[in-house]
């Protein structure tokens, strides 16, 4: 099967029943699919495939730590996803800072972090997505996040600090798409 098929279809099977999250998943996918232009050619079904994957680790049924990105990445990994796919589900978005936040940065640590057009790909995909799958400027995002947390919560602190290192990921993945349009 298809590579980018199969996560689809194994993302609506934990993801969907999530219900809003489930089209913040569909928009990001959609998104990952604009922004292919962005990776190499050899990369991009990965890109999209790990779109439709990033949010898994919020089912509850693979949620083992409550930290999703690492849950997410384990249970890819026990099912034999390719480690590129698993690394990127493991360190999308920012994951590095928040599991530092929350003291597990040895636990995501099992999982390679590799600072990559892929990953600048992923997180822009994401972060401008909005919960609900609307499209949202990366500013826009991250006021959206923060407005959900208190000043003291973990997650919080995490954008506050990560937030212009990330805002240099969307930029450059950003750049590489407009650099690989047609002029």
């Amino acid at each position: 099967m298809e590579l980018v098929q199969r996560a689809a279809e194994v993302a609506e099977s934990f993801v969907k029943p999530l219900g809003r999250r489930w089209f913040h998943v569909q928009a990001v996918a959609a998104r990952a699919e604009e922004l292919r232009d962005a990776v190499p050619s050899e990369e991009r079904d990965i890109l999209v495939a790990a779109a439709w994957l990033h949010d898994i680790g919020y089912a509850p049924e693979i949620a083992h730590t409550g930290f999703h990105p690492l849950d997410g990445a384990r249970y890819l990994r026990d099912q034999e996803w390719p480690d590129t796919i698993v690394n990127l589900v493991a360190h999308h978005s920012g994951a590095r800072f928040e599991a530092e936040e929350r003291d597990i940065g040895h636990k995501l640590s099992e999982f390679p972090f590799e600072d990559s057009p892929l990953l600048d790909a992923l997180v822009a995909a994401d972060l401008t997505t909005g919960p609900a799958g609307e499209r949202l400027s990366y500013n826009e995002r991250m006021d959206e996040i923060l407005s959900r947390y208190a000043p003291g919560d973990p997650v919080h602190r995490t954008w506050t600090r990560a937030r212009p290192v990330i805002a240099e990921a969307v930029g450059r993945a950003e750049r590489r798409l407009a650099e690989a349009q047609p002029r």
